[in-house]
């Protein structure tokens, strides 16, 4: 049949959510072999497992049958891939013969099948694993040889054609050099120990270690020797302390003969007893502090079953004992009675005792304790008491009014105060304890200030203030016996009681300023510019300025016409810029020591 052969790609692919169908395909086939179905990962055979129809433009839809085989065991559902793909057999059944009629119906046919061919190979190799359009001419996406890629993963080289590796690389033993690597061959540096693989193809050059060869950039370090020693000598210290720890923790379990270390003792040897701990003064097993009734437990205290129940006369009474003795406790003191003499004893009663509890209930015959009666006797008593009871009780009455009125009169009265005085705060309130604006007379104490404040209509001023600052008996000039002390309250420092030699003096009036003296050993250890001395080694007065000291003028002898000046230079010197400077020679300048002249200046060494 002549159709049209539309643009269309030649697979569709569906859910299973329409079930058996129909499946349309919109893609052109000239008979129904021309199409292959798939359901999921399965192809289906034509008419046993789908039908196909085709309408007039070439287009038509596909229909599944359940059940047809084993292929389609059930109906299609939104779980199931229902795909759809152009598979007309690629071949040419009809030929021209030279001189015989050509129609343009078998052309058609001819065109068409060859326009099928063309897309249905386009389909496929759209599909299949290619080098992009935009790659350069010179990639070769043809893959390795069978032999060559088998086992192998399908990586890609430096140009990225493709190539078979091996899933880690390939062991190359030692890194050599002038040896042609390729990506991912894996090397060991002898000098470290180190491994290596390979990240670009390379011919090594140079030497090891690989880490500052010329080639180290390609190159990636897989194992480090080094930090793989320490790991597995940390891990064989870790793995024998952790023997010694298993043993020390089983010895702190199950040890009974004697302490685990030092005075420490196993959970077993406290739990049930053992060497050090059984008979042993201030210690005893849990056991042996729970049942052992043969004597002491730790030479001084007994079991919790002696004291329960037991007869030891040392413990001064067990528990039984306490309950149920009919007498005085045994092991216990003469008058120390048990909770049943407490309770219902006849010998209980009088002054040394005190009486039992049914005495104190029931006895009528007098008193108890020889001064106190029993609550049967208070009860009669009572009896007598009622009628005066309900005499006083009209009179309790009217107290009880008068009560009432009081405590009403002083509510009112805490109220007038709380509405003045509004406690302590941290700060000037604005209302006062009920709400209102604070008025006039209100008052507070400032717990930051530590004083009381009051209100006068406009501001809050202070009616008691802090001693802190006032001149009392505690502060005061008269009071206090260092007069530095007393200067200092006043604000006037210390400078009045600093000792006079920490001044430059004066021999009087009119008289001279008396400076430092000393020798240059003597001179300050970290002088600043500005320093000013007399040096006693050179008889000279002496400045410090630029970093080093230098002469001032005087000290001449011989009547003034001879002026000395040192002969060596012991620290760097800028002559001031715009000034000249005159030595007298020789002049010795120290080893590392520099005498810098400005430009325009001059050094004059006589």
């Amino acid at each position: 049949m002549t159709i049209d052969i539309s643009s269309q790609t030649r697979r569709v692919v569906y859910t299973g959510s329409a079930g058996t169908g129909p499946y349309a395909y919109a893609f052109n086939i000239l008979v129904n072999t021309d199409i292959a179905v798939y359901y999921n990962n399965i192809e289906l055979t034509l008419t046993t497992d789908y039908t196909v129809s085709i309408g007039a433009a070439g287009t038509g839809n596909v229909t599944i049958v359940v059940g047809g085989s084993a292929r389609v065991p059930g109906t299609p559902d939104s779980d199931d891939r229902i795909t759809l793909i152009g598979d007309r057999t690629i071949q040419r059944t009809t030929d021209f013969t030279t001189g015989g009629p050509l129609f343009a119906t078998t052309l058609n046919d001819e065109f068409d099948s060859l326009t099928i061919f063309t897309q249905q190979n386009l389909e496929q190799s759209n599909r299949s694993l290619r080098a992009p359009n935009t790659d350069p001419t010179t990639v070769n996406m043809e893959l390795p040889f069978n032999t060559v890629r088998a086992n192998k993963y399908l990586t890609f080289d430096v140009s990225g054609n493709p190539v078979a590796q091996n899933a880690v690389g390939t062991y190359r033993g030692n890194w050599a050099a002038s040896t042609a690597y390729v990506l991912q061959d894996i090397v060991k540096d002898t000098s470290t120990s180190n491994i290596f693989i390979a990240i670009t193809a390379h011919t090594s050059s140079g030497s090891q270690p690989l880490t500052t060869n010329t080639d180290a950039a390609k190159w990636s370090l897989v194992v480090d020797a080094a930090s793989a020693g320490s790991s597995a000598t940390a891990a064989a210290s870790s793995a024998t302390a952790s023997a010694t720890s298993a043993t020390l923790s089983g010895n702190y379990a199950n040890k009974t003969d004697g302490a685990v270390t030092g005075s420490d003792y196993a959970s077993k040897a406290w739990a049930i007893g053992g060497t050090g701990i059984t008979n042993t003064s201030g210690k005893g097993s849990a056991k042996d502090w729970a049942i052992d009734v043969s004597g002491t437990v730790d030479s001084s205290e007994y079991s919790s079953k002696e004291y329960a129940a037991g007869t030891q006369a040392s413990t001064g009474g067990s528990a039984k004992s306490w309950a149920q003795d009919a007498d005085a406790v045994n092991g216990a003191g003469t008058n120390d009675r048990s909770a049943k003499n407490w309770a219902q004893g006849a010998s209980m009663t009088g002054s040394t005792l005190g009486g039992s509890s049914k005495d104190w209930a029931q006895l009528t015959s007098g008193a108890v304790d020889g001064t106190n009666y029993s609550a049967k006797y208070h009860a009669a008593a009572a009896a007598t008491s009622a009628s005066a009871a309900s005499t006083s009780k009209s009179a309790a009455a009217t107290s009880a009014t008068a009560s009432a009125a009081s405590a009403t009169a002083a509510a009112a009265t805490k109220d007038s105060i709380d509405s003045f005085y509004l406690g302590a705060q941290s700060s000037n309130p604005t209302v006062d304890n009920n709400g209102n604006s604070v008025t006039a007379g209100d008052w507070y104490f400032n717990t930051g200030s530590n004083e009381t404040r009051i209100y006068n209509g406009s501001a809050w001023q202070v009616t008691a203030v802090s001693t802190a600052g006032l001149l009392t008996a505690a502060n005061n000039l008269s009071d206090l016996a260092n007069a530095g002390t007393a200067r200092s309250n006043l604000g006037l420092g210390t400078a009045a009681t600093t000792a006079a030699t920490a001044y430059v003096g004066k021999t009087a009036a009119t008289g001279s300023a008396s400076i430092p003296v000393g020798t240059t050993v003597q001179r300050d250890g970290s002088p600043a510019a500005g320093m000013f001395r007399y040096n006693s080694t050179t008889d000279e007065f002496e400045g410090y300025a630029d970093g080093a000291w230098g002469s001032i003028g005087g000290g001449a002898s011989a009547g003034g016409a001879i002026y000395e000046n040192s002969n060596a230079v012991a620290a760097n010197y800028t002559l001031t810029s715009g000034t000249n400077g005159m030595s007298v020679g020789p002049i010795t300048i120290a080893s590392g020591v520099t005498v810098t002249v400005p430009s325009g200046a001059n050094w004059v060494v006589l």
